[in-house]
């Protein structure tokens, strides 16, 4: 049994040590912390990585997911992030899929069963970590380190930084990541099942096999690549035996001793690196094929660091950076959904009190790699490199030190780093136990930990239940973060409170004056109530930080056609389609422009082009139907009428829009059947009861049209052509009564 078993006696009692029990145990643990979060909504990212994501519907076809990004996005678009995760998005496909839509149920389990099959998986992997890799004669592996191996991977299974990446349904693509990590791991530990003299034997099948499975872990999520970096130092340190200290004195002081190395005469490690080397390079070398040339685009607001001018303000940013993901490690209560936008200014001189941050982190780190390069006992060597090379390899993507990241900080990327600070918390738990005669206070502590852990986890899921709960959580964590002011906006002008929307968004252009998005949304609100000259200012100051914001170009033209300077407006139209020409809302509101200009031949091309581009665009079929309708084109309204139905068989306002043209042109029984099926769809639109009654008395059919001319005014008694034609009607059935005298 490894030593940091026996220093953990009195932390783990012995009647949970067999493995299958530790299994269950860690199992339903993780599973306790994260159900909470179950019935949740889509939230946040899951918004534009599921629901909006085309790739995820059966009209798509399978294919274009390994041509586009993790958004749907084509990877060879500008606007694309780069982010290929086809795997991930796949399994997005299958839930939507087996769920028969979008059921956030299904996706939320789907997350919390992947997170405790991890937290099991932890188990093996913490037990080759903690006490090596051991075969019987059997092959079967000797599990040396029970207690040390159980508790990791309670700590791991119960972080509360793993909430996001639970509860956060796009955070699946961290978790598939990290299951295929762990399995490409396993699978190269598997290897060397039938090894017995240092390295001598191995499987090169199941080499292949990892790197295979850290290619299947890539394309869920970047990091997975990384495994085989890891992979490097554990054979070197763990099959091979290499005291890395020992081989830099030696090339230091030319001793003739380092022919003698095991691995420089029998070539196997060196095989076996050239395989992970030759695997890597392939595996990015096809992605980067697949990917494009071009890096992602990414904004000042998205990584402030990276877009500094000095080398020193960049070096001392990141750097802080990184201890701000240590302290998420060490204290995972203040969490946030987003860490950009100005919740973390700035270091630009050494003089900023956090500077602290950085020494206390490289002072810890100096001392561990000291530790690990240095300490006389091989086993303690072994535990805090492992240990450090799970906390730094999977981070190394993350870090900027190979290229631009699009967040300062994020949760979801120390989901694996994680197991590298488990491993290290466990081994100092077992260092103090072995050092302390307080062992029932370390106990304590350890399950102090747990609990609180634990609680944290629950508590932090049912902020994750909705948008509402999540963005509100964050303001106490990042009050300068101008992106969580814009979220909490625009939730509550989703939900109709204008007034308090206004104020969010207001504080979002405070705190970041070239916030587009805010100015777009606060203009729209504005221009909502009437103020014009607000929304204008808003508008233009939006277009001319960012030219190419099509959205804000199309409102400012509404803005200036509810201001009647229709020549501004028509030019900010087609400024807005300039920049994204497949803009059907845009082709909309520029046919509104041109019937306002009574140009009903530029107005029907618009919205030609509305429908052509999105085809169940209702309100541009329906502004067609009912232009051709007033110009006295009824056979023309009826055939885009039927056409229009063909397309959205189910819309009861295309429906009402045909019905009165079949109505006018006398095609009485065809206009009633419609009527009756909108009526049916929509049983409270005052409108369509008025017009069926007014086809009933053309008709000449005065009982019905009676009846549905007062079912008409009960839901709307103040609409003045239905009471004027129900007044007609009334004298009309009078002057019947009176003839029939």
């Amino acid at each position: 049994m490894a030593e940091v078993d026996v220093n953990l006696d009195h932390v783990i009692p012995t009647t949970i040590i067999p493995t299958y029990w530790a299994k269950l145990l860690v199992a339903f643990v993780s599973f306790v912390c994260f159900a909470h979060s179950y019935d949740g909504d889509f939230v946040f990212d899951d918004s534009e990585a599921i629901v909006n994501n085309k790739d995820l519907r059966a009209e798509t076809p399978l294919g274009d997911l390994w041509h586009h990004d993790f958004w749907g996005s084509k990877l060879s678009s500008n606007t694309s992030h780069k982010s290929y995760r086809p795997l991930t998005v796949l399994t997005f496909r299958i839930n939507y899929y087996l769920s028969g839509g979008f059921h956030p149920v299904s996706f939320h389990m789907v997350n919390i069963l992947l997170h405790c099959s991890i937290s099991v998986l932890m188990v093996d992997v913490f037990s080759i970590l903690f006490g090596g890799l051991q075969y019987t004669s059997k092959g079967r592996r000797l599990n040396l380190a029970p207690k040390s191996s159980l508790l990791a991977a309670l700590f791991f299974a119960v972080h509360p930084v793993h909430t996001e990446c639970v509860a956060g349904i796009v955070g699946r693509a961290d978790l598939l990541g990290a299951l295929f990590f762990l399995l490409s791991f396993l699978g190269y530990c598997h290897a060397f099942r039938e090894n017995n003299k240092e390295g001598a034997q191995f499987s090169t099948f199941w080499v292949l096999l990892s790197i295979l499975l850290s290619a299947v872990a890539m394309l869920c999520k970047e990091q997975g690549i990384t495994v085989l970096g890891f992979n490097a130092v554990f054979d070197a340190l763990v099959i091979s035996k290499l005291n890395i200290l020992e081989i830099v004195q030696k090339v230091r002081h030319k001793d003739k001793s380092l022919e003698n190395i095991g691995w420089l005469k029998n070539g196997g490690l060196l095989f076996r690196l050239i395989l992970l080397f030759s695997g890597g390079a392939t595996i990015l070398y096809v992605r980067w094929r697949i990917m494009g040339t071009g890096p992602p685009a990414f904004t000042e607001v998205d990584n402030p660091a990276s877009f500094a001018e000095s080398m020193f303000v960049r070096a001392i940013n990141y750097n802080y950076y990184y201890s701000l993901n240590a302290w998420l490690l060490l204290c995972p209560w203040w969490l946030c959904f987003d860490w950009s936008m100005g919740c973390i200014p700035l270091i630009k001189s050494v003089s900023d009190w956090r500077i602290i941050a950085l020494a206390a982190l490289w002072f810890c780190l100096i001392g561990l790699i000291c530790q690990a390069l240095c300490s006389e006992d091989s086993h303690k060597r072994r535990i805090l490199t492992l240990g450090l090379g799970f906390l730094i390899i999977p981070f190394l993507p993350a870090s900027n030190l190979f290229f631009r990241v699009g967040f300062v900080v994020a949760e979801r990327v120390i989901y694996l780093p994680s197991v590298g600070y488990c491993m290290l918390l466990t081994y100092g738990f077992g260092i103090l136990t072995k050092h302390t005669k307080k062992k029932k206070l370390i106990a304590a502590t350890v399950i102090g930990i747990l609990l609180i852990n634990m609680v944290r986890c629950i508590t932090r899921c049912s902020q994750w239940r909705n948008e509402d709960l999540l963005f509100r959580s964050a303001l106490s964590v990042c009050p300068l973060n101008a992106k969580v002011h814009y979220n909490v906006g625009k939730n509550l002008a989703d939900k109709g409170d204008q007034t308090a929307a206004i104020r969010y968004y207001r504080e979002a252009v405070r705190l970041n004056p070239k916030y587009v998005h805010a100015m777009n949304n606060l203009g729209n609100i504005l221009k909502e109530r009437n103020e014009l000259q607000e929304a204008e200012e808003l508008l233009s100051l939006a277009v001319q930080i960012q030219p190419d914001f099509a959205a804000a170009w199309m409102n400012l033209g509404i803005v200036q056609n509810s201001m009647r300077r229709f020549g501004e407006a028509e030019q900010s139209y087609r400024t807005a389609i300039k920049y994204r020409r497949k803009y059907p809302d845009c082709y909309y509101n520029l046919g509104r422009l041109y019937a306002d200009l009574n140009r009903p031949l530029d107005a029907l091309n618009a919205w030609r082009n509305a429908t052509f581009l999105k085809p169940e665009h209702t309100l541009a079929w329906n502004n067609m139907i009912i232009l051709l309708d007033n110009t006295g084109n009824l056979a023309q309204a009826e055939a885009v009428g039927r056409e229009a139905l063909e397309l959205i068989p189910n819309d009861h306002s295309i429906m009402f829009s045909l019905a009165n043209v079949l109505g006018k042109s006398q095609k009485y029984k065809e206009s009633e059947a419609l009527f009756l099926k909108a009526i049916k769809a929509n049983p409270n639109a005052a409108s369509y009861h008025g017009n069926l009654a007014v086809l009933y008395h053309r008709w000449g059919n005065f009982d019905l049209a009676k009846k549905y001319y007062e079912v008409s005014l009960k839901l709307d008694p103040l609409a003045p052509a239905t009471k004027e034609n129900y007044n007609l009607l009334k004298r009309k059935l009078e002057q019947l009564q009176t003839n029939s005298v």
